[in-house]
């Protein structure tokens, strides 16, 4: 290789510095704590992000909410968004829950309005999106919803062996995971080069053979092994009221489980609602977190929060601070009080290196 390339590669590849504008907010506060450390901050351009969870954890709906923060955002005025939905399972009103830009902005990635039907297919699709040249989020909803090549020529072999009464020979996996290992490493310079997002979504699946954890997902190593966040939902409970005499659910606290993390290198755990009428509630997690730190004091139903010098129940100190346009204050509290933990939590000792 000439001396001029490896130059030139060694340039392109040079550590960037980032700035406010090469961010995006994941729609949660404590989430982009987790993530970053900064309550406005959660995803960094030009990465990769995986996401894994239980069926109805709220992964689609945090996704998505991805490009809601992005469509406010005006760093990302000029990104395509990208949902290749290949499980057909957002049904949800997309205007309703996500606004009217993201509606508008929302595409399939392939032509005629098609999503991937095969993990061949999600390479292609990405692949065409890089050399269009414009930045773009995308979403892979999901990992499982793909076939393979593989295992459709193995289902046709099968069902042929079938027809002639033949026994079919063994079956040789979707082939996923290779896909996987060559796949994605190939997409980390195309989508860091262009400042690209790229999402991808995966199921659980409950552990049937041996080690501790009770769930795993498919896909292969690779999946984990590239993103730059690994992040895991499960239901964590579900909320209530009651109306008319009955117990009626209104939505599900999400666990959203930080298991690997480039950014800060820290594991977190965090508690988001998320009501089936709403979406992410980001103000009422943030009032949870303070009183679950002690920082707030709940006595009985009532809430201490002397900042805004209410007391009261949760649920007028949510419209209150709605109604009141304070925001941008209780996110404050939030992150001098996540702030002052992790500080706690530093190893206050002599640099080794200088």
């Amino acid at each position: 290789m000439k001396i001029k390339n490896i130059k030139n590669m060694l340039k392109r590849r040079k550590k960037k510095e980032y700035n406010t504008e090469d961010f995006l907010s994941t729609g949660s506060t404590l989430l982009n704590l987790a993530c970053t450390g900064k309550t406005l901050y959660g995803f960094i351009k030009g990465k990769y992000y995986y996401i894994v969870g239980d069926s109805a954890s709220g992964k689609t709906f945090l996704t998505l909410t991805c490009l809601a923060e992005a469509s406010i955002n005006p760093s990302f005025d000029k990104y395509r968004f990208i949902y290749d939905n290949s499980e057909d399972g957002a049904l949800m009103n997309i205007e309703q829950f996500f606004g009217k830009q993201v509606a508008q902005r929302l595409e399939a990635p392939g032509e005629n309005n098609t999503h991937s039907s095969t993990i061949e297919e999600f390479y292609y699709h990405v692949d065409d999106a890089v050399k269009k040249g414009q930045p773009f989020i995308y979403i892979l909803d999901s990992m499982d919803g793909l076939s393979s090549e593989s295992e459709i020529e193995k289902f046709e072999e099968t069902k042929k062996a079938f027809i002639k009464g033949q026994t079919p020979s063994g079956s040789y996996g979707d082939g996923k995971a290779k896909k996987n290992s060559s796949g994605i490493r190939r997409l980390l310079a195309p989508i860091r080069d262009t400042d690209s997002i790229l999402i991808i979504i995966s199921q659980t699946r409950d552990n049937l053979g041996f080690g501790f954890e009770k769930k795993i997902r498919s896909g292969g190593h690779a999946l984990r092994f590239y993103a730059c966040l690994e992040i895991w939902f499960s239901i964590k409970g579900k909320i209530y009221k009651n109306i008319n005499g009955k117990k009626r659910q209104l939505g599900i606290e999400c666990l959203c489980q930080i298991k690997k993390n480039r950014i800060t290198g820290k594991e977190k755990n965090i508690v988001i609602p998320i009501y089936h009428s709403f979406g992410i509630d980001d103000v009422g997690s943030c009032i949870d977190y303070l009183i679950n730190e002690s920082h707030w004091i709940l006595k009985g139903s009532s809430i201490q929060a002397p900042e805004f010098d209410f007391v009261g129940t949760k649920e007028k100190l949510v419209k209150y601070i709605e109604e009141q346009n304070m925001e941008k204050g209780l996110k404050k509290i939030v992150s001098n009080v996540w702030n002052t933990i992790e500080d706690y939590c530093n190893i206050k000792r002599k640099k080794r290196y200088k």
